[in-house]
């Protein structure tokens, strides 16, 4: 099998793992200032401190580097979705409203600007683009019904589709890509919390009022 054809190398040991994990981050960074089509595998080694046989020895080529970072994309994107899940039952929509908006544009940041790279340089990732997509309305979703029981399927869906353009306005807007000015992402911050507030308040509070309600009994 040629070196072009063969799968990338899966490391066994924590050595393996942590010099994959600095060659990934040292490809996202070079893929997010250069575009995917111009980064160079040299490149992308230099950026890690690494000699090139390093990085071929776990990735035949550049798209196999491509493929990692997306699928390491969505395994961070799931992991932070769990962890405001774990906490959402107990969350007041604003501070909902901040752990949403916070999780592509802060959090997940670095990774975000790679990945928007690799997915605006070709056409043929078009399902990838598809599936991150419902990944993030699901998890939006998740913690939209969580934090508010009582909230509809239907508007669920439309609240999260809402939440989600949010999400993408902030990452433009932290990114300069979007038109803003100093002040615009706060006032975007802002206008998501008043409208997760308005939209779950109702629903949240009648969870908040049946579980006092509960332990009432219980006592």
């Amino acid at each position: 099998m040629s070196s072009q054809n063969r799968a990338s190398l899966e490391p066994q040991r924590d050595v393996g793992r942590q010099r994959v994990a600095e060659l990934l981050q040292a490809a996202a960074a070079v893929i997010q200032e250069r575009g995917f089509e111009a980064a160079t595998m040299a490149e992308i080694a230099a950026r890690a401190d690494a000699k090139i046989g390093s990085l071929y020895r776990f990735f035949p080529n550049k798209d196999a580097v491509a493929e990692a970072l997306m699928r390491r994309y969505a395994e961070a994107l799931q992991a932070e979705y769990d962890a405001i899940h774990a906490h959402a039952a107990d969350a007041t929509p604003q501070e909902l409203a901040d752990s949403l908006i916070d999780l592509i544009s802060v959090k997940l940041r670095p990774q975000a600007g790679a990945l928007i790279a690799l997915l605006d340089s070709r056409t043929d990732w078009t399902e990838v683009r598809r599936q991150l997509r419902t990944q993030t309305l699901a998890g939006i979703k998740t913690a939209l019904t969580r934090c508010a029981p009582d909230l509809g399927d239907k508007e669920a869906e439309d609240v999260a589709a809402v939440v989600l353009n949010n999400m993408k306005t902030m990452v433009g807007m932290t990114m300069k890509d979007a038109p803003t000015s100093p002040g615009a992402p706060d006032q975007l911050r802002l206008m998501n919390r008043l409208y997760l507030a308005a939209v779950l308040r109702p629903s949240a509070d009648r969870a908040i009022a049946d579980k006092l309600k509960g332990r009432s009994r219980d006592s």
